[in-house]
């Protein structure tokens, strides 16, 4: 799908974003525990230094797009994600592989979600 030149940096990010949440997936089915804490400490750097700044722009550039009650959800639900992502941290930073899966899969769920629902209604405003 051919995204906004507004948009396109940050799809290109959510592209790495799967990559990692990939990663996350692997290192909770090897069952390794050096995996999961090398992988563990490597979200949370990727969090700090690509995700949290790719959150920050949403929600400060992008949301406010969406002022209207009718996007009110995708507001919600985009603002819910971001804060489950960065609960999950405390998580990983004691090499926990439960929570190093559930951060794979809520990445990824929120990744598609922004690509499928998010982007287009705000190339629509754009």
């Amino acid at each position: 799908m051919k995204r906004s030149t507004v948009l396109q940096p940050l799809s290109r990010e959510h592209h790495t974003a799967l990559t990692l949440a990939k990663v996350c997936e692997r290192a909770t089915q090897s069952c390794d525990e050096n995996l999961v804490a090398e992988t563990c400490q490597r979200v949370i750097r990727a969090f700090s230094d690509e995700l949290e700044p790719h959150f920050q722009v949403e929600e400060q550039s992008l949301l406010p797009l969406l002022r209207s009650a009718e996007n009110r959800s995708l507001v919600q639900r985009t603002l819910a994600d971001h804060q489950q992502l960065r609960a999950l941290l405390d998580d990983l930073r004691r090499n926990d592989s439960e929570a190093l899966g559930s951060f794979g899969k809520s990445l990824s769920a929120h990744v598609r979600f922004e690509e499928r629902e998010l982007f287009p209604v705000i190339e629509s405003l754009l």
